[in-house]
Formats: structure tokens, sequence, C-alpha cells
């Protein structure tokens, strides 16, 4: 059921990001694709929740987990970008950040390291894996993909405070991705020559 969960929720954000490309400029449209964004990433948290609560939490589920993150983070990035809405260089931050600790985390795990298992120092540790440093990073992704779509519907009430206010968490999520990312190279060669 977690690992449909981790999958349904892909599908979610598709239609939304559909919805946004599709349908430029409709309201009724982006109040849709605002709907299902929340819905997308309220159900990330949901499939670990399951994941805990029935005892199906495993590998496999983990880097499901995290790819999901992935292809959901990196489509509104791209999106965003496409649609003239920010700058390349976010995608392009978050998808080289998302290429470099995938591959990392990959080669740990055939070592037997779990994807948050791999960090040994205890500041990198909290950087990477801690549940304080994934929610802060989780929530300003959230906030920025939530506002900036909020700002482009049509009828937004405080258009241009919502569109800075997610803006700015745009680009503290982008600042946030890459600094949970020094840790994973810091510790990398230490976990590929072990």
């Amino acid at each position: 059921m977690a690992n449909f969960i981790s999958i349904f929720r892909i599908f979610v954000m598709f239609l939304a990001v559909y919805l946004i490309y599709a349908e430029v400029g409709n309201t009724i449209a982006y109040v849709w694709a605002l709907l299902l964004t929340i819905l997308a990433f309220a159900l990330d948290g949901v499939d670990g929740y399951v994941a805990r609560k029935f005892n199906e939490e495993s590998k496999f589920g983990a880097l499901l987990d995290i790819m999901g993150d992935r292809i959901v983070e990196n489509t509104y990035w791209v999106l965003f970008a496409v649609m003239g809405w920010i700058s390349i260089l976010f995608p392009l931050t978050a998808l080289t950040r998302g290429f470099v600790t995938d591959t990392i985390r990959s080669a740990a795990m055939e070592k037997g390291f779990t994807p948050f298992g791999m960090q040994v120092n205890p500041i990198c540790k909290w950087i990477t894996g801690s549940r304080f440093m994934r929610i802060s990073y989780a929530v300003a992704k959230v906030m920025a993909f939530i506002l900036i779509i909020a700002a482009k519907i049509p009828t937004c009430p405080y258009q241009e405070i919502v569109w800075q206010t997610g803006y700015w968490a745009a680009i503290f999520a982008i600042v946030f991705c890459v600094v949970r990312a020094i840790p994973v190279v810091l510790e990398a060669k230490r976990v590929l020559n072990n």
C-alpha cells in the first residue's frame, strides 16, 4: 500500500503539471493544479506513515520514496522554468544535486548502507538525515511550489506578495538543496573506499 501511494502521488503531480501547462492562465485549471499539488505533497508524508504503521518498510520503499521525491520536485522546477516563472538555474541546480547524491547513495546501498545511513560524521548525519532538516527542506519546497502556483492564478488576492514569498521560498529551497548535498559528497570517499 505504501509503495502504491508513492507511485500514485507522481500521477497526481503529472495531472497538476498538465493543467498548468495546457491551460495557461485558466483560473479553474490553476486552482485544481494547486489542490493536486497540495495532495501530491501530502501523499509524500502518508506513504511513510503507512509503511511504518503496517510494517511495510523496506529498502525498495525507501528508494521508491526518494525516486518519487526527485520526480515530483524536478518536474515542478522544470515546469516553472519552462513557463518563464523562474530561472533555468533552479532546475539545473536541483537536477545536478539529485544526480550527484543519488549516484553516491546508490553506490553506498551496494555496500549495505541505507540512503541516509551512509553518513558517519554527526554534523553530516544531522544535515542530511535528521527529521528536522528533512522536514524543513520539504516545507521550503512545498511552500515555494504552492505559492508560485497560487500567485499565477489570475484571481489570486495579494498576487505580488504571494509571488515574492513563493520566489524567496524557492531560493531558500535551492540553497537548502545544495547544503544538504554537501555532506553526501564529503563522505562519499569513505563509503566508496570501504
